[in-house]
């Protein structure tokens, strides 16, 4: 008869037997050995390999169980994200010259479309007349990561900024848009192909080579702010954006700082009647802050490492965001992440285009405007604490005989606000060739957009020839730049040399940011939107 259950589980799990049998009670002895017989006890060395051995096929089970749901997690991430064409315009802007440590800068075009295709769109965006209607970019932002990735630098266009467009080709219905005559809004790009044309128009204008371009719609920027737990924004007093006319995004906000997520951080980037003078440039003002207090936010919030937090993104964020072709795996826009948040945000500048007023709409600011566009294109950091470069040497690579020298000029004295000024790549080769480059040709081909002349070389045996050509003509050296989108010697005439037979002579570069530009650290915690006083409540 058995004693109690407790000796029973003992013996059937533990006993000599190896819990085969259950040894009578008279039979056994302290510790439960049989009397009399008793058998040898299996060794601690033993009994320590076995239960190893067990450990390690369990353990194996559950990596191969949690590798595999990883990977199926991850393949399906990956099918989350949409993509298009990075660039479906006719011409590309130069890619940049490595720094000396052969590092390049990075630039991601930032776009929010306004697109009703969908009821969480529809609904959020309102303007029902226009669901399943061309889209518009309402938002554009392009984000400079400098070379060194010590600073990042960002600069917004107005929605109703008036530009020519470039020719677009709609890379799935192989339809062709021309390139305007006139001047557009830059918002309409979007629905000329795609987001390809938005990143054309962008580098028609800028000449800055864009690598990389990521765009999101209401029901994105609703569900990334939710999965990020909210964003601390500021008003100088109490607001409500909606006129007589029921015109406004919905904001109602309390004076002082709140945290916004769903559908009302929604409503504060797209808010324009209630901020300041009510137009885009106050509504791209806080745009900046909520990126500044968003980049902030997940820096400083600890629960953004959170499993469960970052799982919420991770399926979010592929939801939301529609991408370049080079970003279309998980992997690729994690690695991006992981560059794009090396700079601190005290080295993150803000910026708006330099514009200036045509009747409702914007253009380009002359000089302003060139002048921010230069500053990224060459690497310089907004926020003026780059370190001072030191002047370009002299190449060790002697340089050819100048009826040796092939160069090939073309001219980019095109601007935003003028068209290129005429002829100027056959004067400069007639230059060249009275010079003595017997082999300099004008290249009728393209009209390019620079704000300063150029001369580019493919690779390091042609840097002698290039330098002797500047030389030959006053260039500075610092404008002599190694580029692979060029198959030689190659002079781009720019919008500083648009008359005359000699190249003017060089002013001092002046590299700080233009006023007009509007900069705002990133490390500003006190910015604070102000209210047009005929919305409050």
């Amino acid at each position: 008869m058995r004693q109690s259950s407790v000796r029973d589980s003992r013996h059937a799990a533990g006993g000599p037997d190896g819990g085969q049998g259950r040894i009578p009670e008279q039979s056994q002895g302290e510790g439960g050995e049989p009397r009399g017989h008793r058998r040898a006890r299996k060794s601690p060395r033993r009994r320590k390999h076995r239960i190893l051995r067990w450990f390690s096929i369990t353990l194996a089970v559950l990596i191969l169980g949690t590798a595999a749901a990883g990977y199926l997690w991850y393949e399906h991430l990956n099918s989350n994200i949409k993509t298009d064409k990075l660039n479906i315009g006719e011409h590309q802007a130069a890619q940049p010259t490595p720094n000396a440590a052969g590092q390049t800068p990075l630039n991601i075009l930032l776009i929010g479309s306004d697109a009703r295709d969908s009821k969480a769109n529809q609904k959020l965006g309102g303007a029902k007349e226009t669901f399943g209607g061309v889209p518009l970019a309402d938002v554009q932002m392009l984000v400079h990561l400098s070379a060194d990735r010590s600073n990042m630098s960002v600069v917004s266009m107005p929605r109703d900024t008036l530009l020519q467009l470039p020719k677009c080709t709609d890379p799935k219905t192989g339809r062709e848009y021309p390139a305007t005559v006139g001047r557009q809004m830059t918002n309409t790009s979007l629905g000329r192909g795609g987001p390809g044309c938005t990143v054309a128009t962008w580098e028609q204008l800028t000449g800055i080579h864009i690598d990389h371009f990521m765009m999101v719609d209401f029901a994105g920027v609703v569900s990334m702010a939710d999965a990020i737990g909210g964003v601390p924004v500021c008003v100088d007093a109490n607001i409500l954006s909606k006129d007589s006319q029921g015109h406004g995004s919905g904001l109602k906000l309390a004076k002082g700082t709140h945290p916004v997520k769903g559908k009302q951080a929604l409503q504060w980037l797209r808010t324009r009647y209630g901020f300041e003078d009510g137009s885009d440039i106050a509504r791209t003002k806080a745009q900046h802050m909520y990126m500044n207090s968003m980049v902030r936010q997940m820096r400083e919030n600890a629960t953004i490492t959170n499993p469960g937090k970052l799982r919420t993104l991770a399926e979010e964020a592929t939801n939301a965001l529609r991408v370049d072709e080079g970003l279309d795996t998980v992997k690729k826009l994690y690695d991006l992440s992981n560059e794009l948040k090396k700079p601190a945000p005290d080295r993150i500048t803000m910026t708006t285009m330099p514009f200036v007023y045509v009747g409702p709409r914007v253009a380009p600011k002359p000089g302003d405007a060139d002048k921010l566009f230069r500053l990224v294109r060459e690497d310089v950091a907004l926020d003026g604490k780059d370190k001072k470069k030191s002047p370009p040497k002299e190449s060790d690579d002697p340089a050819a005989p100048d009826n040796e020298i092939a160069v090939q000029v073309q001219n980019g004295t095109r601007t935003a606000e003028v068209p290129a000024a005429s002829g100027r790549a056959n004067t400069v080769s007639q230059i060249l060739t009275a010079k003595g480059f017997t082999k300099a040709t004008a290249d009728q081909s393209q009209l390019l957009s620079e704000e300063k002349t150029v001369i580019r070389f493919p690779s390091v045996d042609l840097e002698g020839d290039a330098q002797r050509v500047a030389k030959s003509l006053g260039i500075p050296l610092s404008s002599v730049k190694k580029s692979t989108d060029v198959s030689g010697v190659t002079l781009i005439v720019g919008d500083d040399w648009r008359e005359g037979n000699s190249y003017p002579k060089a002013s001092k570069d002046d590299d700080t940011t233009p006023d007009t530009a509007l900069a705002l650290n990133g490390s500003d915690e006190k910015a604070c939107m102000k209210v047009n006083k005929n919305f409050t409540w």
